[in-house]
């Protein structure tokens, strides 16, 4: 598991996210110098297909549901802020 910069806040924790669409394949590569977690998805940018195949990623990989995750910022850019619920 990569070291990725959780803010807690009570119950939640955020995240920073950079988002790589239509890309080979779904895949979190890693985090960037200022701890964004770089996430490849193959999902183009579209109808927000992107956005659900990441919360679907961020599913499986932190093993929570999908309605457990929230995109706080940056819904229609690249740049986003999630936030997961415990």
């Amino acid at each position: 598991m990569f070291l990725i910069n959780l803010l807690q806040f009570g119950h939640m924790k955020t995240l920073s996210i950079r988002v790589l669409p239509r890309s080979s394949r779904n895949e979190i590569v890693g985090e960037m110098a200022d701890g964004t977690l770089k996430v490849k998805l193959t999902a183009p940018p579209v109808d927000g297909k992107a956005n659900r195949a990441l919360i679907e990623l961020l599913s499986e990989y932190f093993d929570v549901p999908k309605s457990k995750i929230k995109i706080v910022r940056g819904l229609t850019s690249k740049n986003k802020i999630i936030e997961i619920k415990n």
